[in-house]
């Protein structure tokens, strides 16, 4: 019996001997494997969420050129990328001095300049808030369904919107200090001149602005203004008119208020500018008129007739004519009315404007009558209101 077990205990011992040398061979224990290329592992996308070192956010394209694959028969897995997404402007840090805009207007050169670019001249722009811009605030609270109280108040301001820099600068050209020439002091001095062209580059810059000349040198403070070579940088207020979308359908002239305004078709206001009139009662028409003339750029003919009360006028005793510019008597532009004498024109001396009175005829700044050419039409109507 014992020679029974002991043989069947060997055989069982016999039989478990392979099995422990194939177990032996698959052991990565004690026979590793040499990992191969298609073996590697793909690295980790780590997301790193400390913001990085330079201001400005990059966004950088990752390309997978690192490691090999693993082989087709096993599809590397798909990494999710993370979108990098830039800060938007308004929300990152902005540099000293930068403004946004739109934006309210703030103080009167402000006020100024946001009514100017919408054609309601508020006369030379100067920064102070005058009886002109008064006039001119009142129109544009008019047209935003507010009463019309002449008050710079909040809830205009709320409305009365800049959507650009009020200052530009102005690189004065050799073509400007080219046009420069004295002006002659009498009649007959200004009719043999060639043009009746700006005196000094303060005059042209001044208008180019739609600005008082004290308000130009106030903004350019350290420029020698009897020294002005080509190249030169000067400061401005930025003043475009708006391009008119239609001729005007009638104007009207308000006498009493002192400034003249072009409607659409609609009865949309076109324009509002400030005007000098008749000094003489006498001498304003009232009533309806109509364009009857349209120059850019006129000669001026000098009646003495008309200037009885000059003596050069009484002593000369003859017509002459001045040649055009814009420190012709009637500046820039002549709008004739079809009643003899009559016109709507410019001005050699803008900042006047509404201030001092003529002889009969509606006076303009020269950027203002330079604007009405694109405005009128042959028969027009022309209201003139007391």
């Amino acid at each position: 019996m014992l020679v029974i077990l002991a043989g069947l205990g060997w055989l069982w011992w016999r039989q478990r001997q392979p099995e422990k040398k194939a177990e032996s061979r698959t052991s990565p224990e004690t026979h590793p494997i040499k990992k191969t290329e298609a073996h590697r592992v793909i690295p980790t996308f780590i997301r790193v969420d400390r913001p990085p070192e330079v201001p400005v956010p990059t966004v950088v394209t990752i390309t997978n050129s690192g490691p090999l694959a693993p082989p087709p028969t096993n599809p590397p897995p798909v990494v999710p990328t993370v979108p990098v997404v830039p800060i938007a402007p308004e929300v990152g840090l902005k540099p000293p001095g930068v403004l946004e805009f739109p934006r309210p207007a703030r103080g009167g050169l402000e006020l100024q300049v946001a009514l100017a670019r919408r054609a309601i001249s508020p006369g030379s722009i100067d920064g102070a808030i005058g009886s002109q811009t008064r006039a001119a605030l009142a129109v544009f609270q008019r047209l935003q369904g507010l009463v019309p109280t002449r008050a710079w108040d909040t809830n205009t301001q709320s409305r009365l919107t800049l959507e650009a820099p009020v200052l530009t600068e102005y690189s004065v050209t050799s073509n400007d200090l080219a046009r420069l020439q004295p002006l002659g002091k009498t009649w007959l001095a200004k009719s043999q001149q060639s043009a009746l062209d700006y005196e000094n580059i303060l005059q042209l810059v001044a208008e180019k602005a739609h600005a008082h000349p004290a308000l130009v040198r106030q903004l350019n403070p350290a420029l020698d203004w009897a020294n002005v070579p080509a190249g030169t940088i000067v400061k401005i207020p930025a003043v475009m008119y708006p391009e008119p979308p239609d001729k005007a359908a009638f104007m009207v002239i308000h006498l009493s208020e002192r400034y003249l305004e072009a409607f659409g078709t609609t009865s949309n206001l076109l324009a509002h500018f400030p005007c000098s009139i008749a000094a003489k009662v006498d001498k304003r028409p009232v009533g309806e008129l109509h364009v009857a003339v349209i120059a850019a750029h006129p000669n001026y003919t000098f009646d003495p007739e008309i200037f009885s009360e000059s003596a050069e006028a009484r002593a000369i005793g003859h017509k002459l004519v001045l040649p055009p510019g814009p420190k012709n008597p009637v500046g820039v532009a002549w709008i004739g009315l079809d009643k003899p004498g009559y016109g709507m024109h410019g001005t050699p001396s803008p900042e006047q404007i509404g201030h001092t009175e003529s002889h009969g005829c509606f006076r303009l700044a020269n950027w203002d009558a330079e604007y009405l050419l694109k405005l009128v039409w042959i028969g027009l109507p022309v209201y003139v209101e007391p």
